[in-house]
């Protein structure tokens, strides 16, 4: 640019006119009412401050020299007074420059208007934006966060310094979910903000688990009636943490009387908290919010900002009327001549002294003033300084590089509104605070207020308290809901059988695997208990040893017997028989063996089926015996056929054919449904016992059966020729182990169907070791007592003379 192109431009730089040239303008920074008596509320100093922070903006960037060379920036001025109707007008002004507005004409042409800093209101800046988005005019607002604004359909070229309320809704939603909070209160304004607010917080709430205990709206009018309601309500409630969601002039009634209750234990987030303790100074109401936790937007301390506003006077400003109402309101006096309709309350109001203007402002005495950190006042700041970044941004354009049709640029001079808007959504830069300032809500940032009575208390040495419906549910528990309840209201319910929960909170339990079991608390999954019968248990190991001794007397009693195979006692009742009963009983302990270890599948084929026909062999040589002494009686009475049948075959056939009918028996259970191992996790939690699985039932009956009627023949023959006149006749012996073997297997029964696990097992060796014993013991131990003690008994002559005496 040419210094000759820059004269719309250089305009004065002194804050002296609020109708400065190449205006960019700013509304509502005084903050009056318009009510139809045209008279207006007291003035407003932290407005009033506002407007001065834009000014002290402005004259900061037009002293820069880098920046924005040889351009100035001035500002037209519009009170809105908090009226609807004022905004409006307003507006129109600006846009035409003219004190009537004429729709769609514009008086002035010298200055381009690049940008409208408005209002502080969200309704307001609603009906503004509808107008500067029909010619997209950028509109840029410092306080205004209603989440309505950002809808870009309706509002074009709304753009605002300020975070939207839907931030600090999700960000209260999510400090409540930090402080494992669930069960929340909530009160709000009736109006846009608590409306809006408090459907963005409860929808968050839902979708992170938190439950609303009650919600009550707070009312414009304050109505006492309504007030209680709302204090009973908190009273009773059970939540701790009450989140208030409304502005000040309508909370400010509800958090009075809710201080006279001497609610303890709670937590108040209140927005804007930053200042409700300036609206509430009693004792009562610092005690009740101490504690208590908020959002306020960033404040930053504006270098120069207090010695600017320390330099205003009215005589520097002549032709600014806002200067001479803060004046009066400053220092309660009232300048000659001057309309005090501005300083009136409700028509009231009369000054006492006329202001001389030697008046010092270092005397007065005001929040705003004193301390003008505002988070507004930081607002406006960066408003106006995003503005001046994007004219920075057109006048750098070089041509062919522009963003428009042909990469042309935008002409200062000629720029037209939606141009500017253009660069404006685009700015982004850092501030001389070091924050980074846009407009797509990477600097809608918040900090965290926490509210205590004495300063040198933080919340890391104060026990945050809870708020909760129910209390949360251990591992091994889980969540049920009650009915018609919120879900944060649940009982805790422990894990089913094989079931566990390993988190807080649970909403269901986890089932363990097949071969897994819960810990006694229920909160993880171990490997079940593995259960057969061991060698290396003590029960296993004491029925093996008893099994393997048992079996080598038997086998010592076999060579003992073979040895005096030639004595009478052996050679006695058929000593082939003998024989096969020694080494049958021996199989029948090593049988039992079969039943001990982890399951096999040849293991399980042949435990039953061995065990029963070597038992079938065993009590068929004893019937055999019986039977064959039975013949040998009678063959001696005179004119007896019998003597026939004492041939050695007789008692081998019988041995055969009773010990093949046991064999059918197994070979058709075999044949048909073998027994097989199987993990059985039903008969006993927790445990998987390793057994075999007889598959079926009956012919494991079928197979014991006919092992007792073996038995039963043997004792009934044995029972009946137990007083024949035979030295050698093993009768008796032979009933009374028949007697022991039928009460062992009797007695089984009820045992085997009463027991379950490894048990069954135990049981079973257990009875095949005491009825192999029975007979071994019955039968062969007195026969070895004489043979190895009483030799001198073991001879024919000895016999004979006993068969003598007994006659």
């Amino acid at each position: 640019m040419s210094p000759d192109d820059n004269k719309a431009f250089k305009k004065s730089k002194s804050h002296e006119s609020l109708r400065e040239e190449g205006k960019v303008g700013l509304r509502h920074l005084a903050r009056r009412a318009w009510n139809p008596n045209r008279e207006l509320q007291r003035f407003s100093i932290p407005n009033y401050i506002w407007l001065q922070t834009m000014a002290f903006a402005i004259k900061e960037i037009n002293q820069e020299q880098s920046f924005l060379p040889n351009i100035t920036l001035g500002f037209l001025v519009s009170d809105t007074c908090l009226s609807m109707r004022r905004a409006i007008l307003g507006t129109l002004m600006i846009l035409t420059g003219n004190d009537v507005p004429i729709v769609n004409y514009r008086c002035q042409h010298k200055e381009p208007l690049a940008a409208i800093i408005a209002d502080s209101s969200s309704a307001r800046s609603i009906s503004v934006a509808r107008i500067l988005g029909l010619f997209r005019y950028p509109q840029v607002c410092y306080f205004s966060s209603s989440p309505l604004l950002k809808d870009k359909l309706q509002f074009p070229s709304f753009l605002r310094t300020v975070p939207s309320d839907d931030v600090q809704a999700m960000g209260i939603a999510r400090l409540v979910v930090h402080f494992g909070w669930t069960w929340v209160g909530l009160l709000s304004s009736d109006n846009d903000l608590g409306d809006i607010g408090s459907f963005i917080v409860k929808e968050e709430f839902q979708k992170l688990g938190v439950c609303v205990a009650f919600h009550e709206s707070i009312p414009l009018v304050t109505s006492a009636l309504k007030v209680n309601a709302i204090v009973e309500v908190v009273k009773k409630s059970s939540a701790n943490v009450i989140i208030i969601y409304s502005n000040e002039p309508y909370r400010n009634p509800v958090i009075t009387a809710l201080s006279r209750e001497n609610l303890t234990g709670k937590v108040w987030i209140p927005i804007s908290i930053g200042s409700i303790l300036l609206k509430h100074n009693t004792q009562e109401v610092e005690d009740m919010l101490n504690g208590a936790l908020g959002f306020e937007m960033q404040e930053r301390w504006i270098p120069g900002l207090k010695e600017f506003l320390l330099k205003v006077h009215p005589s520097s400003l002549p032709n600014n009327m806002f200067a001479n109402y803060f004046w009066e309101e400053a220092f309660g006096c009232q300048w000659p001549q001057h309309d005090t309709s501005m300083n009136q309350s409700d028509g009231n109001l009369k000054m006492e002294a006329f202001c001389s203007g030697v008046e010092d402002l270092r005397m007065f005495k005001n929040p705003s003033f004193d301390n003008p950190t505002s988070r507004i006042n930081y607002n406006v700041y960066n408003a106006i300084y995003m503005v001046a970044h994007a004219l920075e941004d057109i006048r750098l354009c070089k041509p062919g590089q522009g963003p428009f049709i042909n990469k042309s640029c935008a002409d200062l001079w000629t720029m037209t509104p939606w141009q500017v808007h253009h660069y404006m959504k685009k700015v982004r830069f850092w501030n001389k605070f070091g924050d980074d300032i846009a407009f797509d809500g990477s600097s809608d940032l918040y900090n965290i207020i926490n509210l205590q009575k004495h300063p040198n208390i933080t919340t890391k040495s104060v026990k945050v308290p809870k708020s909760v419906c129910s209390e949360s549910c251990t591992p091994g528990y889980w969540k049920a809901v009650k009915p018609d309840r919120p879900v944060c209201c649940f009982d805790c319910v422990p894990c089913s059988e094989g079931q566990i929960s390993n988190e807080t909170d649970s909403r269901t339990c986890e089932q363990c695997s097949s071969e897994e079991w819960p810990n006694r608390q229920r909160t993880a999954c171990f490997p079940k208990t593995i259960e057969f019968l061991s060698f290396q248990k003590p029960l296993g190991a004491t029925l093996a040893g008893t099994a393997m001794t048992s079996s080598i007397l038997t086998a010592s009693v076999l060579c003992i017997f073979f040895k005096h195979r030639h004595t009478p006692i052996v050679k006695a009742n058929n000593r082939g028989l003998s024989y096969i009963l020694l080494g049958a009983l021996m199989l029948t302990f090593l049988c039992s063996l079969l039943f001990f270890g982890e399951p096999q599948t040849m293991t399980c084929f042949l435990r039953q089926i061995s065990f029963g026909i070597v038992f079938a062999l065993c009590i068929s040589c004893i019937l055999s015996k019986t039977i064959l002494v039975v013949i040998a009686f009678n063959a001696t009475k005179p004119g007896s056929n019998m003597r026939k049948w004492l041939s050695s075959c007789v008692p081998m056939v019988t041995v055969s054919v009773f010990t093949s009918l046991q064999v059918l028996i197994s070979a058709t259970w075999l044949l048909l449904c073998p027994p097989f191992p199987e993990k059985n996790m039903t008969i006993r939690m927790g445990t998987i016992v390793l057994r075999c699985n007889e598959c079926s039932e009956v012919v494991l009956w079928c197979l014991l059966g006919y092992m007792v009627v073996l038995a039963f023949a043997s004792f009934l023959v044995a029972f009946l020729v137990r007083n024949l006149p035979d030295s050698f006749n093993e009768a008796k012996w032979i009933t009374f182990s028949m007697l022991v073997f039928l009460s062992v297997w009797l007695t089984f029964v009820p045992s085997y169907l009463s027991t379950d696990g490894k048990y069954v097992d135990a049981v079973e060796v257990f009875a095949i070791i005491t009825s192999s014993a029975g007979i071994f013991v019955c039968i062969f131990i007195p026969k070895c007592y004489i043979i190895m003690t009483k030799p001198e008994l073991n001879t024919r002559q000895q016999l004979m003379r006993k068969e003598t005496l007994r006659n």
